[in-house]
């Protein structure tokens, strides 16, 4: 792996970039508790240090995002319900890699730890990504094969003006929310034989407990 010489750029063009794959071997090479890094952020307005707009985040061509209500019902019962299902939590999952990503970008002038936190939270859910489109492919598909929806990114948007805001209504009630609804998901995998998705829900909710915690504490 080459050398980061530049941390700071790099984390734009992990905002920027498209290609999930190419996005997170950007998030895996940072360090996020690099003081240059952490530094950069804190400065950048003093240093007239220009990150991304919202409307810069990379997302792939695929899926095609359409509004949730056209999304069909899915199903555990049978494959194609099953893919339906992990694509959907997938899609969460890369929304979160680029909302963590934002938070960090968005909102200048707070302490060092906002920004370790919000970037070690980036490389967790590009490692929820990272399992569960694994487990899309071992049952058929690929991200990108179902529609999605950009509800949580609209979040963003709303909230990009107020670091308190975005804490309050995307860790503290989103993830939270998702933390409501995983365990009754772990025993309906459990129910079709899912061993494998089921331990990859139990990571995440494991993850998401401490994403809901960094949120309060910034909130």
């Amino acid at each position: 792996m080459n050398v980061i010489d530049d941390p700071a750029s790099v984390l734009s063009k992990c905002f920027c970039e498209k290609s999930p794959k190419r996005k997170i071997f950007l998030i895996n090479s940072l360090n996020v508790n690099s003081e240059d890094l952490l530094n950069g952020l804190i400065k950048r307005e003093a240093d007239n240090v220009i990150f991304p707009r919202l409307n810069e985040v990379g997302v792939p061509d695929l899926p095609r995002l359409v509004p949730a209500k056209n999304l069909p019902k899915r199903t555990l019962m049978n494959m194609h319900g099953r893919g339906a299902f992990f694509h959907a939590i997938c899609h969460i999952e890369f929304t979160a890699i680029n909302l963590a990503l934002d938070a960090a970008l968005r909102f200048s002038g707070m302490p060092a730890q906002y920004y370790s936190d919000w970037l070690r939270i980036a490389q967790e859910e590009a490692a929820h990504f990272t399992m569960l489109s694994s487990h899309l492919g071992e049952i058929g598909f690929e991200y990108g094969d179902f529609d999605a929806h950009d509800g949580m990114w609209q979040l963003a948007e709303r909230t990009a003006h107020d670091v308190v805001l975005r804490m309050a209504l995307v860790p503290r009630v989103l993830e939270a929310r998702g933390l409501d609804v995983t365990p009754p998901m772990i025993k309906r995998l459990e129910l079709v034989d899912d061993i494998n998705g089921a331990a990859i829900l139990k990571r995440i909710y494991t993850d998401e407990i401490k994403h809901v915690e960094a949120g309060t504490r910034w909130f």
